[in-house]
């Protein structure tokens, strides 16, 4: 197996852009909308509720209907967020002397632009916390709520120019089945069904400001939201650990005493630490698989026999079975709907 980079790789559940899909269809004429889910390669089987959202996917959908709907904020607030509005935004945050600066020209900017939420900045000693209190009754939007935190996260860490360690995240809505998703975005533990949506930020974490130039803020919003929306950390719950090690390793050594013994532990220990994240041993191998699998089936240049191989399977018949169970659709059917 080659050495895998587990979060780049990792996939999303179709439940987790729901609240995005439905805040966009309000938007767009349904012709519209079909065609911005065809140019991203959101087909049928990817939004089924066992499919699969890749990165690429939603760096590719964000980048398209951003522009086509003149909201950059697709219909997540009450009011839309005009074109240049996240150029005006970096503006202000680079000339910030300090990281909690920052966030405070982040916290007051979005201030002036929304009606139905407003930021508050609570700096102390143990924690710098950036917090979203709604104005209004309007139900939570989780994409919404997902999505500006990840911004405050990304302009944190590319002022700092290393992704920045958040001490902890708070989620305003109760815990949804596809809780496990938010690991992949957030390298920090996370609650829900909390008073406020909230980012917290250790102050002796936050380092120094770094100059950003002209081109280093075009490059930021070209690449929205590829560089900052999946975090890099793979060390703040023990199944990325897990999912790290599983893909550095041959598919022979990827057993569960093996993997415990190359993380000084006993696999009772292991299954113990891995209950507490809500996972298994099982589920972490089987994602990874699935996650390899779809960027290989994507990409085109692999037989579906050898990425049965690639994967750790015996037989192409038995990655068959699997790949549908995990997807909801066969190999061959899924690479179809990609082309």
């Amino acid at each position: 197996m080659t050495n895998v980079t587990p979060t780049i790789l990792s996939t999303v559940s179709s439940q987790f852009v729901d609240d995005w899909l439905a805040a966009l269809r309000a938007l767009c004429p349904e012709a519209q909308m079909a065609s911005l889910l065809s140019r991203s390669g959101l087909n049928a089987d990817t939004r089924a509720p066992n499919g699969r959202v890749t990165l690429d996917q939603i760096v590719c959908l964000y980048q398209l209907a951003a522009v086509e709907t003149g909201d950059v904020m697709m219909g997540l607030w009450s009011r839309p967020v005009r074109p240049r509005a996240l150029q005006h935004l970096l503006t202000t945050v680079r000339e910030a002397t300090s990281l909690s600066s920052a966030l405070y020209r982040f916290s007051t900017f979005w201030n002036l632009l929304l009606d139905d939420y407003q930021f508050d900045l609570d700096d102390t000693d143990s924690a710098l916390t950036l917090s979203l209190n709604p104005q209004t009754d309007a139900p939570v939007q989780r994409f919404g709520h997902m999505l500006i935190l990840k911004l405050a996260h990304g302009l944190m860490s590319w002022l700092s120019g290393h992704e920045v360690p958040v001490k902890a995240v708070d989620f305003a809505f109760d815990r949804p089945d596809f809780n496990q998703d938010y690991a992949i975005i957030f390298p920090a533990p996370f609650q829900f069904g909390q008073p406020a949506t909230a980012i917290s930020f250790s102050p002796n974490a936050l380092g120094p400001v770094q100059a950003r130039s002209t081109s280093d803020l075009d490059r930021f919003l070209q690449n929205a939201p590829r560089d900052w929306i999946f975090t890099s950390s793979r060390e703040h719950t023990q199944s990325l650990r897990v999912r790290t090690y599983l893909g550095q390793t041959g598919w022979d050594a990827a057993t569960l005493t093996q993997t415990a013994s190359a993380m000084h532990m006993t696999p009772r220990t292991l299954i113990r630490r891995l209950q507490a994240d809500g996972n298994s041993f099982q589920a972490i191998k089987d994602a990874l698989r699935r996650d390899i699998a779809i960027r290989d089936l994507q990409a085109g240049r692999k037989s579906v026999e050898a990425i049965a191989h690639d994967v750790g399977f015996s037989s192409a018949a038995n990655f068959h079975r699997a790949f549908q169970r995990w997807t909801g659709s066969t190999p061959s059917s899924y690479r179809r709907m990609q082309t």
